[in-house]
């Protein structure tokens, strides 16, 4: 029975390439998307994914995302490393501020001061330049993306000299680091620099990034600190849902690509259902066929099943594929960002099922129904 609805289903070849169509294509549009949206929601976190020496944010209790840090008195550094656990805390300034270019236009940006003496935090990946050099005189390090915006379709560079907050800096080093949400230049530097280069009256201590013994739980000594401290105490991972949390809240990123996700499932429910339910009718005399031939209403029903879960499974393959290949070829474009868990691989199939299902419904109904007595007729 198996050999046969397989026969049934190939055997009317342009029907079966059209429901293998709508498959594909809803399974192409929800992982895409799916991973799109993975993506931006990626970026909303890439400055904390970027810092991977220190597990632990230390934050004011008001605090909802990255881009909300609020300024700490320097006490609060000497108060968190005095919590037993810690086996050590250092700063982290991070701020907006402005860059005059050469032609006289203005670009935003965001600073990021590291710590003087450890430099924790700073990029992991060096496209020119070092780290260590952020130790002269008026050294920054910019990011690729940063460098692109200042000076398009110019190789990297260092010696190239800014103007930040009418105070010059000169780019020692150009990094590669994770895309940010807002798309501006990211541009590091020390501590005692950043406060130079922030306007006016500007913080000079945004967080605290600890690094716990090697004996102490991350959780507890995150409530150690909240205990000592009144401070926010998180791991990276809960600030990064935290930041996460009041995007999804906050903008419409969710509502937005659940319709274009909503969209894909809508469209393989119309092209597959329909075209299936056709195919099933013009088969009805094949199916009343065996069940005259005493093929009972289970076998039948499991007939349709099986077609449509042959359908669903390879339409589902090729459309993740093809999202896998679009998402390799916009690897490294700094305006696309796709990101595919395999939380999307476990979404995607799960719609696929849940519209192979409901596209296998009305099939079963007339199959039930059909009277072996029709092909006699």
């Amino acid at each position: 029975m198996n050999w046969i609805a397989w026969r049934m289903l190939v055997g009317q070849r342009t029907k079966y390439l059209a429901m293998l169509f709508g498959i594909t294509f809803a399974s192409l549009l929800i992982a895409q998307q799916l991973a799109i949206f993975c993506g931006v929601l990626r970026m909303t976190t890439g400055q904390i994914r970027d810092i991977e020496e220190a597990p632990i944010w230390v934050l004011t209790p008001q605090v909802r995302y990255i881009d909300d840090l609020e300024p700490l008195s320097e006490r609060r550094l000497d108060q968190v490393r005095s919590v037993a656990g810690v086996a050590w805390a250092v700063r982290l300034e991070k701020g907006f501020s402005r860059a005059q270019l050469d032609d006289g236009h203005f670009q935003q940006l965001i600073l990021m001061g590291l710590d003087d003496a450890t430099l924790v935090g700073a990029p992991r990946t060096m496209l020119v330049g070092a780290v260590t050099d952020l130790q002269k005189p008026d050294a920054v390090i910019i990011d690729e993306v940063g460098h692109q915006l200042l000076w398009p379709d110019q190789p990297w560079q260092v010696g190239r000299v800014l103007t930040i907050n009418h105070r010059r800096a000169v780019v020692v080093g150009v990094c590669r680091a994770a895309l940010t949400f807002q798309t501006l230049p990211l541009v590091y530097t020390r501590v005692s620099q950043a406060a130079h280069y922030l306007p006016p009256g500007g913080k000079t201590l945004s967080a605290i990034l600890v690094k716990a013994r090697p004996s102490v739980s991350l959780a507890e000594l995150c409530q150690r600190i909240q205990k000592q401290t009144g401070l926010l105490a998180m791991t990276r991972d809960e600030f990064a849902g935290r930041t996460i949390d009041h995007y999804l809240q906050r903008t419409g990123l969710l509502a937005n690509f659940g319709t274009t996700v909503l969209l894909g499932f809508l469209v393989g429910i119309a092209i597959s259902g329909q075209t299936f339910y056709t195919f099933t009718v013009e088969n009805l005399p094949q199916f009343a066929m065996l069940k005259a031939m005493g093929a009972i209403n289970r076998r039948l029903v499991w007939m349709v099943l099986q077609q449509s879960a042959i359908v669903g499974s390879i339409g589902y393959g090729l459309g993740v594929g093809l999202a896998a290949v679009f998402g390799e070829l916009t690897r490294g474009h700094s305006k696309l960002v796709f990101h595919m868990p395999w939380q999307v691989l476990i979404g995607t199939g799960a719609a696929i099922v849940l519209v192979t299902m409901l596209t296998s419904l009305l099939s079963i109904l007339r199959v039930l129904h059909v009277e072996p007595a029709r092909v006699m007729r």
